[in-house]
């Protein structure tokens, strides 16, 4: 019987490289999942409110969302659809209204009234406006919400809670 003996001298290489690979690809792989689910969401210090519902969206539904700054400039989707600095004149919220028409068309919609034929769209609006942003613009985008051609009705307000809460922001 021929039994094989290994020569403990001998170094054996182990290649290293597709594990290596693999690794990276799943780094890659989280960073992008992890991304995603906060794309829309820009950096605003939101208000701090004491009795408030944990906003747990499902992240499969398509869901309109306007970041406010402090200055009001309005960010929908990383692309600033209003800028103060910029923006004037007659039709300076030109941007934002043509992305809450096509929002509006967007939404499902529901009757306005038990029993009538008008349709309105029946998701809301998130807004989530800096705490030092003036109020005027919050209001103006309300009001570009109420236009005879757009008609989103609901609208959320995002805050965040006081420190120490096992809420985080809303």
């Amino acid at each position: 019987m021929n039994l094989a003996k290994h020569d403990a001298n001998t170094d054996m290489e182990m290649d290293m490289t597709p594990m290596i690979d693999v690794v990276f690809l799943l780094i890659i792989f989280f960073m992008i999942i992890t991304d995603l689910t906060q794309q829309e969401l820009e950096d605003v210090d939101l208000p701090t409110a004491e009795h408030a519902k944990p906003d747990q969206p499902d992240p499969e539904e398509w869901r309109p969302i306007i970041n406010v700054d402090y200055r009001g400039k309005m960010v929908i989707k990383k692309k600033v659809q209003y800028d103060p600095d910029i923006n004037q004149g007659k039709n300076k919220y030109a941007e934002l209204r043509t992305w809450l028409l096509q929002a509006a068309q967007r939404m499902e919609k529901e009757p306005l009234s038990e029993g009538s034929a008008t349709m309105i769209p029946g998701e809301p609006v998130l807004i989530r406006a800096d705490m030092s942003t003036p109020f005027r613009y919050v209001q103006e985008i309300m009001a570009q919400c109420g236009d005879q051609a757009i008609q989103i009705w609901k609208l959320q307000l995002a805050v965040s809670t006081p420190e120490g809460a096992d809420d985080t922001n809303q």
